[in-house]
């Protein structure tokens, strides 16, 4: 029987707007692609547009299962920026968060945070009409939806949102907030 062989994973900075032709590129030099996605809303001409986009922009996660992995011919693929290095060695990504990460995505390869969201977060909505509202998780219901405090026109609204539109508020969130109270 032979030895399992780990995948080994480094960061892949991607050219812009190259994504699909560095993934594609990447793939055929027998390399594993993980680029995780994100779903965001914003307004454009009148209209609220949902749609995908990298999760880390302008990045992604290269492996390689094999013994000896090329890593040097990554540089020069048609798409690929850089492999990203710390002084002269390509930066090894620890399995384990890739494994995470690739555990908190769906089928289609879109990351859901929603595990980390419990009552009394704040959390900023990240999809739908709402999206870029900062507000506090009230409390969360059996059918993966989450009811959430968001101050609209001056007064806290009472919202029920789908727990997978939200995402824990990040630090930049919470002062962008203060700043509109």
């Amino acid at each position: 029987m032979g030895a399992i062989l780990m995948v080994e994973w480094r960061l892949v900075q991607v050219r812009p707007n190259a994504d699909s032709i560095a993934i594609r590129n990447v793939e055929r030099q027998g390399f594993s692609v993980f680029r995780p996605l994100e779903i965001v809303t914003s307004i454009r001409g009148g209209r609220f547009v949902s749609r995908l986009r990298s999760f880390f922009p302008g990045y992604m996660f290269a492996g390689y299962a094999g013994p000896a992995a090329p890593w040097s011919v990554i540089n020069s693929t048609y798409g690929v920026a850089r492999l990203v290095k710390f002084g002269d060695r390509p930066t090894t990504v620890p399995n384990r968060l890739v494994a995470e990460l690739q555990a908190a995505c769906d089928d289609q390869g879109v990351i859901s945070l929603a595990s980390r969201i419990m009552a009394g977060a704040s959390v900023e909505v990240a999809s739908g009409s709402l999206a870029g509202f900062i507000g506090e998780v009230e409390r969360l219901t059996p059918d993966q939806r989450a009811l959430v405090l968001i101050e609209f026109l001056g007064k806290q609204t009472r919202v029920s949102l789908p727990v997978a539109q939200l995402k824990v508020a990040s630090q930049h969130s919470d002062v962008a907030r203060h700043h509109r109270e």
